[in-house]
């Protein structure tokens, strides 16, 4: 079982999703993971979103580190229902959708909602890059000018080709996880 590893929220354990379709972020990568985001002070009052957020582990240690507003977004049924219990734990600040990270991203442009600040993207491994672009892309134009964008897969996949606008600063591997951090251009 995950738990949120530092802030407010410490200690608390988060419910797992009943299948084995998701791929929890171990607490050793989530760990190092946000010491950098808090390193580049990306986490303090920001916008989040998690998409494919599985337990919503990512978006709700972001939350309890001092992010403003968290979207977990998950198309699955039973993980839907684990974010929806998992946000409990957050005392508000966390709204979650059951919806594809491609249609959330479309719909959410059309509310004019807030920038995003820091964007996570956990799909699963045998997504291509061409999925993985197509949704970096509809994410780019909300997107706030100084984003963090952190893109989560498998490293036998390989880097991955990043849409124009964006542009990778920083990555780190970790065992067979690969995590590459993009701002915009």
């Amino acid at each position: 079982m995950a738990r949120i590893i530092a802030g407010t929220h410490k200690g608390r354990r988060l419910a797992s999703v009943p299948t084995d379709a998701t791929r929890p972020t171990s607490d050793r990568v989530k760990e190092s993971l946000f010491s950098r985001l808090e390193g580049y002070d990306a986490l303090v009052d920001a916008v989040v979103v998690d998409l494919f957020a599985g337990s919503g582990a990512l978006g709700l240690e972001a939350r309890s580190r001092g992010a403003r507003a968290v979207e977990l977004v998950d198309v699955a049924e039973p993980a839907a229902a684990t974010l929806r219990r998992n946000a409990a734990i957050a005392d508000g600040g966390v709204t979650v959708h059951r919806s594809a990270a491609l249609r959330h991203l479309q719909q959410r442009g059309l509310r004019e909602a807030e920038p995003i600040e820091l964007l996570f993207l956990d799909p699963p491994y045998d997504w291509t890059d061409a999925q993985l672009a197509e949704i970096l892309a509809a994410a780019l134009p909300q997107l706030h000018p100084a984003a963090t964008i952190v893109v989560e897969r498998d490293e036998r996949g390989g880097e991955p080709a990043w849409p124009e606008g964006l542009e990778r600063f920083a990555d780190r591997a970790y065992g067979s996880t690969h995590i590459w951090f993009l701002e915009p251009q």
